[in-house]
């Protein structure tokens, strides 16, 4: 197993990730989000959708901290796994009249462009994984 020789000298920590910046403030904005939703919810969709924002950021700074490419890669593909379910639980929230159509399609875009993102990160790992070889 390949295992990372050195981080990049100008980022050493994973809160210095654009990727992760981005993805925290978006768990900001989801969890700002679902304060308005009815209370009935608060351990149904709320908390679900609320587990996987956090969990695009969680898996990110985890796959930084491991020593080993294909780890870090692992829970990179975790966090894209997250991305598509918050983009399912936008879409439920839309459909049961909890998010306006012009909200939930404005959020679904910024996780879109934040996978879009993720996806180059992702790249970039493993083109340094194939270059440390």
């Amino acid at each position: 197993m390949s295992s990372v020789k050195s981080q990049p000298s100008s980022i050493i920590h994973f809160y210095e990730l654009d990727v992760w910046k981005d993805a925290h403030n978006l768990s900001i904005e989801i969890y700002k989000l679902t304060e308005k939703f009815p209370k009935k919810e608060t351990y149904a969709i709320v908390d679900q959708i609320r587990r996987a924002s956090t969990s695009v950021g969680a898996n990110i700074a985890e796959g930084f901290g491991r020593f080993h490419y294909k780890e870090k890669i692992k829970f990179y593909y975790n966090a894209r796994g997250s991305i598509c379910e918050v983009q399912n639980f936008l879409f439920l929230a839309q459909d049961i009249d909890y998010l306006s159509k012009d909200i939930a399609r404005e959020l679904f875009i910024k996780y879109e462009n934040l996978n879009k993102r993720l996806n180059h990160f992702i790249n970039s790992v493993k083109k340094k994984m194939t270059d440390d070889c």
